[in-house]
């Protein structure tokens, strides 16, 4: 059994989505301590129960220790198998940060594995169901991953009621030298429950910011009447996003600039991927062995994948910096 403490580094729920996914593929025990130990309210939260439940029934694991405010568990995994299961996170617990947990798993799977998930689906402090779909994926497909995931309603917090069904298949994943090219800009603004305006104002506004750049962009805009009530802006080219999302009293045209002035720093960095793709990039790049790119910062949260990452494969990361990147790779 390998012993992880859970306060190393970023020491979140990283660390219980990475240390679970690749003791699952490994089929490695695992004993996690400490886990959330530094945060206000330490121990499992309800979206880390879901995501460790979920990894579970896809592999037959035994956990120990899975209850709310938990800061230790075991879990045995046994064979990824082909399955089809529902899960519902609960309010606007995050979908994306669910399917993080058992997406390398999936490429590892001995048959299809299909998924419908409720909750949130644009919430804070995680990826968009967008950015998921349209630059985390977009990436993966160039290491061999294959993967459908649509989003059937979108749900913000605190209500929550998003609903997607991802649907994997086993994949041989192999590495890829991620270089930067050039696009148009892509996205999509939407909300839900609000006056159509509102989500024509967030396009508009990061519309007028890019192309005030030189920019060219294409963005879409959707408004339904869902669940919960909220809006939104993704924004994707190659392998960079941004994205923001609304709030009671923030102008629906200062949601559509700060994503769009976030698009122009990713853009002008001259990396190859942004800083939240490099975070979900190093475990695909550890199971296939190989792979590089570049980014224009390092986060913490970057990092402490990494140790758990070598921890678990026994892969080495070599990073160097070059000008005003940072370059990550597998050898």
């Amino acid at each position: 059994m390998i012993e992880i403490d859970g306060s190393y580094g970023e020491g979140g729920g990283q660390i219980l989505r990475t240390a679970v996914a690749l003791a699952s593929i490994t089929s490695t025990d695992v004993r996690i301590f400490n886990i959330r130990s530094n945060r206000s309210q330490p121990g499992l939260k309800a979206q880390h129960m879901k995501a460790i439940e979920t990894a579970a029934k896809l592999c037959d694991a035994e956990v120990r220790g899975l209850h709310i405010g938990s800061q230790e568990i075991t879990y045995s995994p046994l064979e990824i198998k082909g399955a089809t299961c529902s899960v519902d996170i609960g309010t606007a617990g995050s979908i994306s940060l669910l399917l993080q947990c058992i997406m390398p798993m999936t490429a590892f799977s001995r048959g299809e594995i299909i998924v419908d998930v409720t909750g949130g689906t644009d919430v804070a402090w995680s990826p968009t169901m967008d950015y998921l779909n349209n630059v985390t994926y977009k990436a993966l497909e160039q290491m061999g991953y294959h993967c459908n995931i649509e989003v059937l309603k979108r749900g913000y917090y605190p209500e929550g009621g998003g609903k997607v069904r991802a649907v994997f298949e086993p994949s041989k994943l192999h590495g890829f030298e991620f270089e930067r090219w050039e696009q148009n800009i892509k996205g999509i603004s939407h909300s839900s429950n609000l006056p159509e305006h509102v989500a024509q104002r967030q396009s508009r506004a990061a519309k007028k910011l890019l192309e005030s750049k030189g920019i060219e962009c294409d963005i879409a805009v959707c408004n339904k009447d869902e669940i919960s009530t909220g809006s939104g802006i993704t924004l994707w080219s190659n392998y960079s996003g941004a994205s923001h999302l609304g709030k009671k009293g923030l102008p629906a045209e200062k949601v559509g600039e700060m994503a769009a002035e976030r698009m122009i720093v990713n853009l002008n960095s001259g990396a190859s991927v942004d800083p939240f793709l490099a975070d979900q990039l190093v475990t695909y790049m550890g199971l296939a062995g190989s792979g590089t790119f570049t980014t224009y910062e390092l986060s913490k949260h970057t990092l402490t994948n990494i140790y758990i990452i070598e921890l678990l494969l026994g892969v080495e990361f070599e990073i160097q910096e070059k000008e005003k990147l940072t370059e990550v790779s597998v050898k």
